[in-house]
């Protein structure tokens, strides 16, 4: 039996699935690298932008043990309320020692305006002696005169004229020293008058201390700046603080920004007024419209505690960040959502 001749296999045919998916995939990478090169040529993007708000600290303005805390963490508190208030028995019982220095100054002074009148009514005194030993003396000096011409006819005697020469020096040395009574008198009242003035001034020093003591009194209760909600607490009963010491800090929640750091070669085409699409992260379905406000006119390093020095030998080029702020179109829309923090992506359209 003769072997038949084996007849060729047949070829499969390639399916045309393979090549619709590759067509597929490559219109789909074409179409997404379009439009990423696109949305490039057409938008200034960044996803190094946070949502900004203002972060007001309260700060103690004197030291001392917390006697209570009004608020709790993350509390929404109105402008002028009650949040902490610190322990004020000591500084309570410092007032009561300035007002008691205050009234003994209030005596001092009494006794200063007491003495200068007694010096007064003594000056007084003083003249009127002067005046007094100013006739005396007129007298005596007459009396003198006369005596010495009878005692020259001899109608005196010697002791006559004596008496009336001792009359006469010694008047007129008691006029001499009440002259100098009346300088010294007069002195003595510039002395007087500088110690109530002194004394007034010590008032007036007392009653300043106490204004200052019972400001210092008012600090001891500490009231919400501004309205917004409290962060994390510093605090507790009991703790002592220090002035200027931070406690937390309130979160303005009525307004918000966004501050986006741009590279240095984005912000050629940038200007206040432009445009800005807002894509928060944590919100990633919610589309938010805002605009340009201002440009900074420093990169942000510039603001950094140590500023970068360019002028050393090991010189590595980092390109540059420009901070831009941007204002949120209607602000009460989303402010319930919105948090100091938030990370946000910003695409600027260029017009």
């Amino acid at each position: 039996m003769e072997n038949q001749p084996n007849s060729p296999t047949p070829k499969k045919k390639k399916s045309p699935l393979r090549l619709v998916i590759i067509a597929i995939v490559l219109l789909v990478v074409g179409y997404y690298g379009y439009t990423k090169i696109s949305f490039a040529l057409r938008h200034e993007s960044t996803d190094n932008a946070q949502v900004e708000t203002q972060l007001i600290p309260v700060l103690p303005r004197v030291p001392g043990y917390v006697k209570s805390i009004a608020v709790k963490d993350y509390d929404s508190v109105k402008t002028g309320q009650l949040l902490v208030e610190l322990d004020d028995a000591e500084l309570q019982s410092q007032l009561l020692q300035l007002q008691a220095d205050y009234q003994a100054a209030q005596a001092d002074l009494s006794n200063a305006k007491a003495a200068l009148n007694n010096a007064l009514v003594s000056l007084r005194v003083n003249r009127g002696d002067i005046d007094i030993n100013k006739v005396k003396l007129e007298k005596a000096q007459k009396d003198f005169t006369r005596n010495k011409n009878l005692f020259a006819e001899s109608a005196v005697t010697q002791k006559q004229l004596d008496d009336a020469r001792y009359d006469y020096e010694t008047l007129s040395k008691e006029l001499d020293n009440s002259h100098n009574d009346l300088a010294s008198a007069e002195s003595r009242i510039s002395v007087l008058q500088a110690a109530v003035q002194k004394a007034a001034a010590t008032i007036e020093v007392r009653k300043a201390q106490i204004d200052q003591q019972k400001l210092k009194l008012s600090y001891t209760k500490i009231y919400a700046p501004q309205a917004g909600k409290i962060g994390k607490k510093n605090i507790s009963e009991g703790q002592y603080v220090q002035a200027g010491a931070p406690l937390f800090t309130i979160v303005n929640d009525t307004t918000y920004w966004i501050v986006a750091n741009f590279k240095e070669n984005q912000i050629t085409r940038l200007h206040p007024g432009m445009p800005v699409d807002i894509e928060v992260d944590a919100y990633p379905d919610l589309k938010i419209k805002g605009s340009v406000e201002s440009l900074s006119d420093a990169t942000g390093a510039r603001f950094a505690l140590l500023p970068p020095d360019n002028a050393s030998g090991n010189f590595v080029k980092v390109t540059q960040r420009v901070p831009v702020k941007i204002a949120i179109s209607d602000m009460t829309q989303y402010k319930e959502v919105l948090r100091a923090g938030l990370s946000v992506f910003v695409s600027v359209p260029l017009n």
